[in-house]
């Protein structure tokens, strides 16, 4: 059985090799858009997977796609058995309205910005 064609209908999301999940809405290669993360060991050794950064091109626009992204993000965040730290606006925003995410969410602390790079 062949795979649907990807479209903005039917985005293809994957976790890319640089810390980053994309979303794919053909097969040119480039993302439409991006969820940044990065791990960090929490203070009781759990990871804490980071979102400081959420992007979708701006012709992608108003088609849920950012929503769609978010979702795989963090549902494959919570399989992994780690926490969420919603650093991002737009990640935040989107757990407040899923509270079923919420309990997987941990405030930032400095030593997440220290983990972002930021002192």
């Amino acid at each position: 059985m062949t795979e649907p064609d990807v479209s903005i209908d039917n985005p293809r999301i994957v976790r890319g090799a640089e810390s980053r999940y994309e979303i794919h809405v053909d097969d040119s290669g480039s993302p439409a858009g991006i969820a940044a993360f990065v791990d960090a060991p929490g203070a009781d050794g759990v990871i804490e997977r980071i979102f400081p950064h959420t992007v979708v091109g701006e012709q992608f626009g108003g088609k849920g796609l950012a929503s769609k992204l978010v979702r795989v993000a963090l549902d494959e965040t919570i399989a992994d058995g780690h926490r969420i730290v919603a650093m991002c606006p737009y990640v935040a925003s989107w757990v407040e309205k899923h509270p079923d995410y919420q309990e997987h969410v941990v405030e930032a602390t400095q030593a997440h910005l220290r983990a972002l790079g930021i002192r």
